[in-house]
């Protein structure tokens, strides 16, 4: 399951900060750039209240909840495609993550150390995007080199792909992202063997108070939707372990900003999630949106899968209002699908296999 988010930044904006808030674990977040070189990967609960109101219903003894692994990388700089900073480290280290949040500087503090001019959130965002798209540009020209000497000796094939590469070249000198370009799903299929920076899913974290964001900078980010959070990550940071009611005291949101940014985490990688729950345990299960029932029956048990006879379903909202099993299955909002099935978020299922 593809479950990492690389969380990517200007030294010194707070990544580290974040992701020790998110994690509870401890980092080195010491206060000059470059301090983080190995990524920091840590796994992290997705906050859910449905799961809690169904373990509630159940009387469950046990909840496991759905996870996304964050991992903590380096600080990038202007030049980093070419080697500069620790430039080709860090981005090897974004290319094998699944989805990326941008943390950007808008918060003001003369003691910690900025690497830009002044803070701004756009720059900073322009540099970190530049940086990703000459890394795919440069692998993208490298690709077409070898593939321009398998279409002239006939490979149908590589003939198919130079036409997508090309498109990409031309796109990504125009400065597009490559999730931005428009391909067909043919062409996508050419993208699958290339784990490309800019065609990853992405959110951008303005790390600063209300108050410290400019509006145009949010302007700014709207007006091109651009999915966007503003967290005082250093605030989240110091009440961490502070209870909903002590929040409350401080004048503080009840939910954390960060169980936010999970869950926001959790969509961006495009992951949906459907319970199982009894006297035993209730869980949370994480699949792709778009899972059939029985590849959705694999990831509880491979037997549920290459077994599947049928799936049991109702949503988990739904069962709440019946007050018990047995309640919805007289309603019959209990209804049993087959192997066609798409599964929807938030569906409490039970899956029937042979032996």
């Amino acid at each position: 399951m593809d479950l990492k988010v690389g969380i990517v930044g200007m030294p010194n904006v707070g990544k580290s900060t974040l992701f020790q808030t998110l994690t509870k674990k401890q980092v080195d977040i010491a206060n000059y750039p470059f301090c983080t070189i190995e990524p920091n990967i840590g796994v992290v609960p997705v906050p859910d209240y449905r799961l809690e109101k169904l373990a509630e219903f159940s009387k469950s003894k046990k909840i496991i909840s759905a996870i996304v692994e964050f991992v903590d990388i380096a600080g990038l700089v202007k030049g980093a495609n070419e080697g500069e900073g620790l430039g080709n480290q860090f981005l090897s280290h974004i290319r094998e993550v699944n989805a990326i949040v941008y943390v950007l500087r808008a918060f003001k503090n003369d003691n910690i150390i900025n690497v830009q001019e002044n803070i701004n959130p756009i720059e900073s965002k322009n540099i970190l995007d530049t940086e990703l798209l000459l890394k795919d540009l440069d692998t993208v020209e490298k690709r077409l080199i070898a593939l321009e000497k398998e279409a002239k000796a006939g490979n149908n094939e590589s003939k198919k792909e130079l036409v997508v590469f090309d498109k990409l070249k031309v796109n990504l000198n125009k400065g597009l992202q490559i999730r931005d370009i428009e391909l067909d799903d043919k062409e996508k299929i050419f993208l699958k063997n290339y784990s490309f920076l800019t065609n990853k899913p992405c959110l951008y974290l303005l790390n600063g108070t209300d108050e410290e964001v400019d509006p145009k900078i949010i302007s700014f980010f709207e007006s091109n939707n651009y999915p966007y959070l503003i967290i005082d990550v250093k605030t989240e940071f110091e009440v961490a372990n502070m209870s909903k009611e002590e929040r409350l005291t401080l004048g503080l949101t009840l939910e954390s900003e960060l169980d936010i940014l999970i869950r926001r985490s959790y969509k961006l990688l495009d992951l949906i999630t459907f319970f199982t729950t009894g006297e035993d345990e209730t869980r949370a299960w994480t699949i792709k949106n778009g899972t059939l029932a029985p590849e959705a029956g694999g990831v509880i048990h491979s037997d549920f899968e290459t077994k599947f006879i049928r799936a049991n379903v109702i949503d988990w909202k739904k069962l709440l209002d019946c007050g018990s099993f047995e309640k919805a299955r007289s309603a019959g909002l209990i209804r049993s699908e087959g192997k066609e099935y798409l599964v929807k978020d938030g569906d409490v299922i039970e899956i029937k296999h042979g032996q």
